[in-house]
């Protein structure tokens, strides 16, 4: 991979306000939401004499951009350090700019404009030789300010076509998105490694209390990075003692594999822990990163860690976290079973998931025999897997209702599209999101008037309504309704505990936990 300088000399990628602004109220000048590019004195704009640029290139890419605009194109006549002529590709037409280099600077300066064009209309057509790929990519650009825009190839194309009445061909449009990410999202892949040192640093002192952890090799290349931010090293006290955990591959130019660890919080939600990033799923890769998570959020015997059946994950399990039990994703397991006995029988999944969530053992053991039954060899499979493993009622810690890996992949799910960003930019839109989840959740607390969290409030509501219709019931069901609003937080667990072995309200423990704590 690229390799990590601590202190580098990369240049600073700048994007004005002006250049990203949607409704044009920037400073620079006045956008133009019909073709994306700045007006009369703005930074793309139109040229005309004595305009002053910051450099040739963006002098080169007015010109580029302005004769898409105008549907003409341009050669280059003379050019040296110190002038450049351009005139129109047309042999008989008038049209030409000169600009010259001003003196101890590096601002070009457009000396002369004849803005007249008299070549005939019928020359102009939709391949321009100004369409290359880095003035596509100054003119998409814009495009990509919001992470999750989904911008491929085929869409560049249309996009120009449409704005410019321009016709690329697939690698000029591929190139020049390629250059939009660079202009936009800190810089090529190689310099988004070496700028990542230094947003960690910041990131620890803007975020006290965060954990980060960046390994390189001997060869001062990158190798894993862990980040675990403190409001989720915080609130995990408060979660049920269950981590899902996944991988899943990166698309940037050096690939990888990011690494997620979840739970859920006291509303149902996901609730990020902790990620990283590797070179692959493999033993050395899924140990560290587990033993840095076992790091910032400790272990203890009711701890259970839920996954799919990847062997690195089980070794890595056994060596990080050896207290820890280590349950399986009951539909992982499920496709084994299908692809193992190549059954498409429906009774399969419609008695091997009601016997992976059942709660006690009679009720498994009916529906466990009617699996077994349907689709013989499945009991010596299951049991070689091991029962305790991907069952509610032989499990020795409680899973509660997370019997899959679902959180951590909807996780993943969301940072489909951010997962093509180079290194730095993709932790950043991590913190952001990460960061909005929390304030988001923060300020709904605030406005919770009760002392248990809406999910768990509204579920209770819903078995009460219910409960009315029971006769024998309702008294029951109300005085301990309110038993439970007002119990202290000790007498309250021991109540739950109590009533657990019914199927009351086990599925709740952590949740009250989280609020009277």
């Amino acid at each position: 991979m690229s390799p990590v300088e601590p202190y580098c000399n990369v240049p600073p990628i700048r994007v004005t306000v002006d250049e990203v602004d949607e409704e044009g109220s920037g400073s620079g000048g006045n956008f133009n939401r019909e073709d994306g590019i700045y007006g009369q004195g703005g930074i793309l704009g139109d040229i005309e004499e004595n305009r002053v640029f910051r450099s040739k290139k963006e002098l080169m890419t007015c010109l580029s951009i302005m004769s898409m605009r105008k549907k003409f194109q341009y050669k280059v006549f003379k050019s040296n350090t110190s002038f450049i002529v351009v005139r129109c590709v047309h042999p008989s037409c008038s049209w030409r700019v000169r600009a010259n280099k001003l003196i101890e600077s590096e601002y070009w300066m457009v000396t002369k404009h004849v803005n007249k064009h008299t070549c005939p209309t019928d020359f102009k057509t939709t391949r321009r030789r100004q369409a290359t790929s880095w003035v596509v990519g100054e003119c998409i650009k814009r495009r990509f300010i919001n992470p999750g825009r989904v911008f491929r190839p085929r869409d560049v194309m249309d996009d120009m076509k449409q704005r410019y009445g321009v016709e690329l061909s697939y690698s000029v449009a591929w190139r020049g998105r390629e250059c939009a990410y660079e202009n936009l999202r800190l810089g090529t892949p190689e310099q988004s490694y070496n700028l990542l040192p230094g947003y960690l640093h910041m990131l620890l002192q803007t975020n006290p209390g965060s954990v980060v952890n960046l390994e390189v090799t001997d060869g001062n290349k990158f190798q894993y990075l862990f980040i675990a931010f403190a409001a989720s090293i915080q609130g995990f006290s408060y979660c049920r003692p269950v981590i899902s955990i996944d991988a899943t591959h990166l698309k940037g130019k050096y690939r990888g594999v990011l690494f997620t660890a979840v739970c859920h919080d006291a509303n149902q939600q996901i609730f990020p822990l902790a990620i990283g990033v590797g070179d692959s799923e493999n033993d050395a890769a899924w140990t560290w990163f587990l033993k840095r998570v076992k790091d910032v959020f400790g272990e203890n015997p009711a701890l259970v860690i839920v996954s799919d059946r990847h062997r690195s994950i089980r070794s890595a399990v056994e060596e990080a976290f050896p207290r820890a039990f280590h349950e399986i994703c009951i539909y992982h397991l499920l496709n084994n079973l299908k692809t193992k006995f190549k059954s498409k029988n429906k009774e399969l999944e419609q008695h091997y998931i009601p016997a992976a969530k059942s709660y006690n053992l009679q009720e498994f053991h009916v529906l466990f025999y009617t699996l077994c039954s349907a689709v013989p060899g499945a009991k010596e499979y299951l049991e070689s897997v091991g029962l305790d493993r991907w069952t509610r009622s032989h499990a020795p810690c409680r899973r509660y209702n997370i019997m899959t890996t679902n959180i951590s992949e909807s996780f993943n799910a969301v940072l489909l599209k951010v997962r093509e960003l180079p290194i730095t930019a993709f932790v950043n839109e991590v913190r952001l999101l990460c960061q909005r989840w929390f304030q988001q959740r923060r300020t709904k607390a605030n406005a919770c008037s009760s002392r248990m969290s809406t999910d768990v409030e509204n579920k209770l509501e819903q078995r009460r309504d219910r409960a009315q219709t029971m006769d024998q019931l309702l008294n029951w069901a109300t005085k301990q309704i309110h038993l439970l609003q007002c119990l202290p937080p000790l007498q309250l667990q021991e109540q739950l505990l109590t009533w657990a072995k019914h199927r009351l309200v086990l599925r709740f423990l952590s949740h009250y936990t989280y609020h009277f704590n």
